[in-house]
């Protein structure tokens, strides 16, 4: 495990996974992994799901990236969005960590 600094890391590069919950629009609870990626301006969030796949922009923030990726679903009419990071680097860090709630 690489013990230097994030930004003399691969870019590009699966930095943290977190695991998103919440309500699709059939209100079916779902769970998915948004794949947080180390960019050259910052961080990117990517996550599928069943055929719908959603990637924000570019943001200083893992916060930033995982917010907008929990805004374009709640546009689509998903609910009751909460995210947890399950993943740093290799480090599993699930159930340690707290759920954010975002508001619909």
């Amino acid at each position: 495990m690489s013990t230097l600094p994030l930004s003399f890391r691969l870019r590009n590069a699966v930095v943290e996974r977190h695991q998103l919950e919440g309500m699709d629009p059939s209100a079916r609870y779902f769970n998915r992994t948004i794949f947080v990626k180390r960019v050259d301006r910052g961080y990117s969030g990517k996550v599928m799901y069943e055929a719908l796949e959603r990637e924000s922009g570019v943001f200083p923030t893992v916060s930033e990236a995982l917010t907008e990726v929990v805004k374009m679903f709640h546009d689509l009419g998903f609910i009751e969005m909460r995210t947890r990071l399950n993943f740093k680097g290799q480090k599993y860090l699930a159930e340690k960590e707290s759920w954010v709630e975002y508001s619909n």
